[in-house]
């Protein structure tokens, strides 16, 4: 079976032109109307291949079916990507750059020349010479996160449904809104997809089957003070900022934080900050492989809380935590054939598969969590979250093909 790799890139130049930018602050699901645009757009696209129960639910997520063409019943695989953008950068009008046959060295973004992907800082563009990239124009992200999963998955079952002769497992598809911004399965289903196991088609590069994620929490840091005009504020004011910034300052320095760990280390990312002299807001997430340590780390901010309120007179802190999603491992290990039939469909296309880690979360964290387990499958994006960001239609090929076969590999399987 051989992928049209134009017909994917146009798919996925369609996708990445919809502005599905996620908002935090909307207070509605999803939190914006383009990501119910582009899942219209994929819904029609799905009955127009052939799916059946095409449904775009009233919170925005698409989900389909492809059956089966086993002669047993094969348990059904479900496959995952979510239709939101990162609210880290811009959505909004982007221009995506096509480079045919890569040449080698770095590249500057038509729309701003300040922006350039620098082989320095992308040493895998070393081996991707002649490929086909695509950027951004410097101005917005590219949205490859994660409509390169997207278009990967419908250029997937598209080629199934044309190729009558092979046998692959049932597919369910869901497309989930708002994953950016921690809310991917809220509205999900999971009891009716009706599946053995899940992929979400999310990662980086090719070749990787992501099996472990960070747990994570979210940390939010009320700061009280006591406001009055600053003419008769003497003894009497009580600066909510100012404490604000002793309790960031009683954080580890040069550790436990993004810009100074990797691998396995898990770290306290505050990451906004919001208020005046009354009241201020610190958000802070904290991420572990382990998750037994997010309690170590939330003991760290409560105690750095209590020594700010001892040397700032009259403050009051309040620090309140909550789940966000757990490492997918620990729920991978109840179903061993996830990320073991991943490797197998890498092996039978003459790939060898690398098991990883990622330093975040995906919509399979929380699925795991509820029950279905969910490793992650690479898609050729690079750099998301950034005008910087770009993709490699050869990966994507490379995915698609994968996707094919392990659906065949499942239907190896009875339910």
């Amino acid at each position: 079976m051989t992928i049209d790799p134009e017909r994917l890139l146009q798919r996925f130049l369609r996708y990445v032109r919809v502005d599905t930018t996620a908002d935090e602050t909307a207070g509605v699901y999803p939190s914006s109307p383009g990501q119910l645009e582009l899942g219209r757009m994929i819904a029609d696209e799905l009955r127009d291949i052939g799916l059946v129960n095409v449904e775009q639910n009233r919170y925005g997520i698409v989900t389909a079916t492809l059956p089966g063409t086993t002669d047993h019943e094969a348990p059904a695989v479900a496959l995952c990507a979510h239709l939101d953008t990162s609210p880290e950068t811009t959505g909004k009008n982007v221009q995506p750059q096509v480079i045919r046959d890569y040449a080698g060295g770095d590249l500057v973004l038509s729309g701003d020349p300040q922006q350039v992907i620098r082989t320095a800082d992308n040493p895998e563009l070393g081996d991707l010479h002649g490929c086909t990239l695509v950027t951004t124009d410097g101005t917005t992200l590219l949205g490859g996160d994660d409509k390169a999963g997207l278009a990967v998955i419908v250029e997937a079952v598209a080629m199934l449904q044309q190729a009558t002769d092979v046998v692959h497992a049932p597919l369910r598809i869901c497309f989930t809104c708002d994953e950016e911004i921690g809310r991917g399965v809220d509205h999900v289903d999971v009891a009716g997809l009706n599946a053995a196991v899940c992929y979400t088609l999310d990662g980086a590069g090719a070749g990787d089957i992501d099996v472990e994620t960070f747990s994570a929490d979210l940390a939010i840091v009320k700061v009280r003070g006591v406001n009055i005009h600053p003419s008769i504020a003497k003894d009497r004011m009580v600066n909510a900022i100012r404490a604000a910034g002793d309790f960031l300052g009683r954080l580890p320095q040069g550790q436990q934080s993004p810009e100074t760990t990797a691998d396995r280390d898990g770290f306290l990312h505050p990451y906004g900050i919001e208020g005046g002299v009354a009241e201020a807001t610190v958000r802070i997430i904290l991420r572990d492989f382990d998750t037994e340590q997010l309690a170590v780390k939330a003991d760290l901010l409560r105690r750095a809380a209590t020594e700010t309120m001892a040397s700032v007179a009259g403050c009051e802190i309040e620090v309140n935590v909550t789940p966000q999603y757990r490492n997918l491992g620990d729920g991978l290990v109840k179903e061993p054939r996830a990320a073991a039939f991943a490797t197998e469909a890498h092996r039978r296309l003459g790939r060898e598969a690398q098991q990883t880690i990622v330093r975040g979360g995906t919509d399979g964290s929380l699925l795991t969590e509820q029950g279905l387990p969910t490793p992650n499958l690479s898609t050729g994006q690079h750099n998301p979250h950034s005008p910087l960001e770009w993709a490699c239609l050869d990966e994507m090929v490379l995915a698609t093909e994968v996707l094919i076969e392990l659906a065949q590999v499942w239907a190896t399987e009875e339910s």
